[in-house]
This record gives structure tokens, sequence and C-alpha cells, in this order.
């Protein structure tokens, strides 16, 4: 097979590493694969296509920032893409995120009308199927069901300063999306692959794949984490975003903070310089990292883990810290209570403040013990990210050869 993958960012940030974790499995296997990608470097690939540069990337922020036009800019870079894949000519090309201010969409689709090539597009948000934002269920807007107008996260990623043009992408995007042969499109959980069903996708098959994470780096791995941070006789609570806002629910763990007993103590990765200064002294505060190695070892540091997200996909700092054998409590919220059942964790209505608090309580009641040996063995029975991978390898073998018969694969979550 040749395939290639498209996707904002390659090796970087989750969805970059996918793609070159994908990559990876593919030439182990004696396939060919190739990544096009557009921001920062390539990590992990060696075999890559840089789409556009720096200037296309900022003259499409500013469209989006001016007009509320995302991604329908870098009409050139996006030209030069096709004549690439047009010589490339691969059996297959998967699409992760064609937002990210470095495609433009009506070219790009217009092309893939065209090739009638066979296309997976794994949906790791919203954006798709709306006239404007990636997330919206926190904000409990339902307007993506029929038709966005007035969007009323103008002002939330990918930001736009002036205008409101949520009605006219969403109808833009309606028309490209649709109407593409031989197109599958992917999600990491069940929650996304619901909604993508009630959107003007709709008339797309649907396959649930869920995320999986390196279980030789996420696994119980000891330190002294405790003693360097003064943690050896406190019940350590952790957090964990690459962006802490108010969708992660950093305001939880702030109202959290004046409510622990004594001998608690909660730890947030992922804080920036700006949000130290604001947070109670409660917090021990802990700048991103992107070591594995020292994540592993402050989620194995841990008593608990809470994921106050009040809409997420399919986060994998859930998974890390079950492989990493400590109990997790969230909000059910999206498709984070996926990954749980009650041997590793608890989940909890979204914004119910009391209901994680008692699940805190009766988690440490048990003790991490009961529930770390089962939780290490879960997320090596299903998350590990070659035996999740391997699933779209199946996949693409699947959807070519019925594209070469004429015939539809059939969706489902793939065992």
């Amino acid at each position: 097979m040749k395939i290639l993958q498209i996707n904002t960012v390659c090796g970087v940030g989750s969805t970059g590493r996918i793609a070159t974790d994908l990559h990876s499995i593919l030439l182990s296997q004696g396939h060919t694969s190739t990544v096009a990608y557009s921001r920062y470097a390539a990590i992990n690939c060696d075999h890559t296509i840089r789409i556009g540069n720096r200037v296309d990337n900022y003259l499409h922020v500013a469209q989006t920032r001016l007009f509320d036009k995302h991604g329908f800019g870098s009409a050139s870079a996006t030209k030069e893409l096709i004549a690439q894949i047009i010589e490339i000519n691969p059996d297959l090309i998967h699409l992760h995120n064609v937002h990210g201010y470095y495609l433009h969409i009506g070219l790009l689709f217009d092309y893939l009308k065209q090739a009638n090539k066979p296309v997976i597009w794994t949906l790791h948000d919203c954006w798709t199927f709306t006239g404007h934002c990636a997330h919206f269920d926190f904000e409990g807007c339902n307007k993506w069901m029929t038709e966005c107008h007035q969007c009323p996260l103008t002002r939330e990623y990918p930001k736009s300063l002036f205008y409101d043009r949520s009605q006219l992408n969403f109808r833009q995007k309606k028309e490209l999306f649709t109407g593409v042969s031989h197109l599958t499109i992917v999600t990491p959980s069940k929650w996304l692959s619901a909604l993508v069903k009630k959107s003007f996708l709709q008339e797309y098959p649907v396959a649930v794949v869920n995320n999986g994470i390196d279980l030789q780096m996420f696994k119980p791995t000891p330190s002294d984490f405790r003693c360097r941070y003064n943690l050896n006789d406190k019940y350590m609570i952790l957090g964990v975003a690459s962006h802490w806002t108010d969708r992660k629910g950093l305001q939880y763990f702030i109202e959290l903070a004046g409510k622990l007993h004594a001998d608690e103590k909660i730890v947030l990765v992922g804080v920036t310089e700006k949000q130290i200064k604001k947070l109670p002294q409660e917090i021990i505060c802990i700048a991103k990292t992107n070591n594995t190695r020292e994540l592993a070892e402050i989620y194995s540091a841990a008593d608990i883990y809470l994921n106050f997200t009040l809409e997420d996909n399919f986060p994998t700092t859930n998974i890390e810290a079950i492989a990493c054998g400590i109990p997790v409590v969230t909000f059910d919220s999206g498709g984070s209570s996926e990954s749980l059942d009650e041997g590793c964790g608890i989940a909890v209505e979204r914004g119910e403040l009391k209901g994680i608090i008692s699940a805190v309580e009766a988690i440490r009641k048990n003790g991490r013990e009961h529930y770390s040996a089962y939780s290490v063995k879960r997320a090596n029975d299903l998350y590990g990210k070659n035996k999740c991978f391997a699933k779209y390898v199946s996949l693409y073998k699947d959807i070519i050869d019925r594209q070469k018969k004429g015939q539809v694969y059939v969706p489902g979550i793939i065992p």
C-alpha cells in the first residue's frame, strides 16, 4: 500500500504523534508512507512534504482574525500540495486536522472529489461540521445540528476578532465535505461518532478507533518526585493539561483547593507563568513538559488523577494515568469516561464538584493499591499505541480492497 497522511503537524502534539506512529507501523510492514504537514519541524518521520511556509501561516491567521475565513486561505500552498499528491499517486489519503491555518479546504476537497481515491478522515474535534468552533459542548450550543449562525464562540479558536461568518462557513463546509466518494470517517470516541451521525456528515460510514499511548514510557515509574516537592506525607491529587483553559476545568481545581483536607495537595502540570501567579498556594504548579519519562514519574507519584474537562474527544491523559497505575476521576463529558470502568476510576456528572469530592473520598478509602494492578492491565490490554494504530492499517487494507471491488466499508468499532 501507498499511504499519504495530511495533518497540521508531524511528530508534534497528539495528532502529530499519531501520524508518525502510523508512519512507522506502515514502514515496518513494508508499505510506502508519506506525511504532509505544515507547522513546526517534522519529528520521527523520514518521508514528509512541507505544506507552505510561515508566511502562508501568518497570512492565513490574519484572514481568520479579520474575516473569520479559517480554512479558506493558503491557496498557493494547497495547489502545490495537490500537485505533489498527484505525483505520489497514493492508494489512500488519510486526513487528520485540515484546520490549523495551512490549507484551502475548497481546493483540497474539489481535488478529492475528482481524484476518486479512498479517503479516511480522522476527526480529532468538531470543527469539521460547525461554522466556526472546534468545541461546542461546554457552551451548550446545538446550532451545528441545523445551521450555524450568530456563533457564541467567535473569540475561541480559530479566533475571529471582528466578523461572525459562521453561517456562510457552515454552508460552504457542508457543500465541500459532502459528496466525496469512498470517504470513511474515523473518530477516537463513541461520543464523537454519535455527533457525526447527527451532523451533515451522516452520509459517511463512521468507525471508532481509540487513541493509543506508548506503554514503554507510560508505566509505573519510581522517582524522587514526592521527596523533591515535600509530598511524602501528602495525598497527591494530580491534574495534567497541555494548555489550561476554562474548557479544561482549571476553575474547578481552584475551587477544590479551598476544600482540601490538611494532608491533601494538588499538583498541576502544564500551567503558565501567568497562571502560576493567580493560583492558590495549595496548588503545586509545574510548567509544561514534553519529557514523557518525567511525566510518567509524576503520574506514578500521584495517588489519584482528576480530569475536570468540560468537553474532550478521548483524552490520552486518562489512559496515561491508568497505565501508570493510578485511578482516575473525571467529569462524564465528551468521551472522557470511555476509557474507564469501575476497576480504574469513576465518572461524575459534568460540573458536579461535590460528586468529584465524594468520588475522591471513595477512592482514597479503598486505597490506590486497590486500583493499581487492574489499571495497568487495562491500559496494556486496550490502549497500547501499536495495537490501536495497527487497526488503522487493517482499515486501510479493507477500504482499498472494497473500493477495488466496488463495495462500501461497513462501519463499526474496530475490535
